[in-house]
């Protein structure tokens, strides 16, 4: 019997055989990605390769079409070594969304606006049917900023806003004044890691502006300030963040 996706907005199935039991709460991350990878086809057979030991719930083809990999209900192996508002293993708690594009290493090609598009309405659709706040929805590089940089600092997290997917504000104006960078160390400094991490981001409170800082500046950057993506807290990025935490739910 041919598979029939959970989703009305896939466009067919193809089975990995990559992922396992879910454990330890409720699915409450969507999680989104690009492939990274030389073509559509090479992703897909990636993501189905027992050998190769990752996966996602969905792919999305820069036409638009839309493949489910995994079943919603199952732990899809995407996320990694990764980490968001103390969860730590983001696979249990989490679904996953490829999306094909070729990444960093590709020189960062523009997403196609009906791959766009899809991405949207299959975001609303799981938003919907798993209940998901919309400061869950997050890039791969948050979750995972001292490794991952995808979906990237081209991907138009503000498009998605605008139709009711994930958590944004409009970044603050990049201006010359004070800023933060490794070296730096002091209660300023204690102040900002605070700052990330009552975000969500999973960074200690040293009082040092180091190297796993950085990344997560950085990370930040890509998803909420993309202007300018170099991993230093200016005035733009730290207004950037405070707005974005005064805007979550319940503040």
């Amino acid at each position: 019997m041919k598979p029939t996706a959970e989703s009305p907005i896939a466009t067919s199935v193809h089975p990995s055989p990559n992922h396992g039991e879910r454990t330890g709460g409720p699915v409450d991350l969507l999680i989104l990605h690009y492939t990274g990878m030389e073509s559509a086809a090479a992703a897909l057979q990636r993501l189905a390769n027992p050998v190769a030991e990752v996966s996602a719930h969905y792919v999305v083809l820069e036409d638009g079409r839309v493949v489910q990999m995994v079943p919603e209900g199952r732990r899809a192996w995407h996320a990694g070594r990764a980490s968001w508002a103390g969860i730590g293993d983001v696979n249990a708690r989490s679904l996953g969304i490829e999306i094909v594009n070729g990444g960093h290493v590709d020189g960062l090609p523009p997403y196609p606006d009906a791959q766009i598009a899809a991405v949207i309405a299959l975001c609303g659709d799981l938003a919907r049917r798993w209940s998901l706040a919309p400061q869950r929805v997050l890039a791969h590089s948050d979750i995972a900023p001292e490794r991952k940089k995808d979906p990237g600092e081209h991907f138009p997290w503000d498009r998605l806003a605008r139709e009711g997917i994930g958590h944004w504000v409009p970044p603050a104006p990049i201006r010359d004044g004070r800023f933060f960078a490794q070296g730096d160390a002091g209660p300023p400094i204690e102040a900002l890691q605070a700052m990330f991490a009552l975000y969500g981001y999973d960074l200690p409170v040293t009082g040092t502006f180091d190297a796993r800082m950085g990344a997560v500046v950085t990370a930040f950057q890509r998803h909420f300030r993309q202007a300018r993506v170099d991993g230093v807290a200016d005035a733009s990025t730290i207004t950037t963040l405070r707005d974005l935490i005064a805007a979550l739910p319940g503040r």
